[in-house]
């Protein structure tokens, strides 16, 4: 763990260099407390790992080009993470990152944590539906807590998570989402993400509670598959910015957990209507929801204060429905 906080912080450093951009090795080594020659060993590791960095005689290190990869340590030294902070467990594949996060918390792992891969083997979604994985050009993440609560305080979680997670992309791409209920991230229709949270509960108490999320950072290197083709898209296809994967996810950590406190402490009713307003995707159009096995159309008219989806009838009828997948319409009930 010492070395990999160590590379945290000389990553951190050199996203800090001053004017010139460059840090001494002299520096570094008063920094960590080690020798030069320790900090020029953390830095060929570094280079092994894909990060460009340049040496100049009398000037010291500066970082050129960054992995265009998820890099764990980058992501920390962009988040500015403690070391008492939540840590993230980072994969190049695992099976399911929700799976991972589930299986930590039972192992008494500390909470909260987060679990994060570039690609996932088994990844589902709602339904048990499997995601399609990208070799690396996804983002898999799965956030764990241990709320203590009873089950009805979590009935809008995954709605407040995902209109937060709407936020930050709207904020840190210049081009805004929409979100679909209950949990499908969107550009006009085309679906860049998709939430799915798990909880252990008894009959009147939530012990360990996993958020995860997957969202399509780029298109895969040859394309979308033509199945998806017509129906997918990603942050970078949208982005009107370059898209920085590691400055986004150390974004992403920050902000799923600060959305995660503010549900618990009850400050999230402040902002939530507001922030469902709008992303939602669905208000004042003709869906049909699927509901076991029945098809059932209407006009959705939001949600209500218990996150069920509101569907108004022909007839003027309001119905709720608290589970069901949506679908749009081609033409009103």
């Amino acid at each position: 763990m010492r070395s990999v906080r160590d590379e945290q912080l000389i990553l951190q450093a050199l996203l800090d260099a001053g004017d010139d951009g460059h840090v001494s090795g002299m520096a570094l080594a008063r920094m960590l407390g080690v020798s030069r020659v320790a900090v020029w060993q953390h830095l060929n590791k570094l280079r092994e790992q894909g990060f460009d960095i340049i040496s100049q005689h009398a000037r010291g290190y500066s970082l050129g080009r960054a992995p265009s990869f998820l890099h764990p340590s980058l992501i920390d030294a962009h988040r500015r993470a403690a070391e008492n902070a939540g840590r993230i467990y980072f994969f190049d594949t695992t099976g399911s990152t929700n799976d991972e996060a589930s299986r930590l918390l039972a192992a008494g792992e500390q909470a909260p944590l987060v679990v994060m891969a570039r690609r996932q083997s088994q990844g589902r979604g709602r339904l048990g539906r499997a995601w399609h994985s990208a070799v690396d050009g996804n983002l898999y993440a799965s956030f764990a807590f241990r709320p203590e609560v009873p089950p009805a305080r979590m009935q809008t979680f995954t709605l407040w998570m995902g209109v937060n997670v709407c936020a930050l992309v709207a904020s840190f791409c210049r081009v805004t989402p929409g979100l679909k209920w209950p949990n499908d991230l969107l550009f006009d229709g085309r679906k860049a993400g998709g939430m799915l949270t798990e909880a252990r509960m008894d009959a009147d108490r939530i012990h360990d509670l996993v958020f995860g999320l997957g969202l399509n950072l780029r298109p895969p290197a040859g394309g979308w598959p033509d199945e998806l083709a017509i129906r997918a898209t990603s942050l970078a296809e949208q982005s009107a910015l370059p898209l920085d994967p590691n400055k986004f996810a150390a974004a992403l950590v920050g902000r799923v957990i600060d959305a995660y406190d503010r549900f618990i402490d009850g400050s999230f009713q402040n902002t939530f209507a507001d922030l469902w307003h709008r992303f939602d995707v669905l208000k004042g159009r003709p869906v049909t929801l699927l509901q076991g096995g029945r098809d059932l159309s209407g006009i959705a008219m939001g949600i209500d204060d218990e996150g069920s989806l509101i569907l108004r009838q022909g007839d003027g009828r309001m119905d709720r429905y608290r589970a069901g997948e949506v679908t749009f319409s081609k033409k009103r009930p």
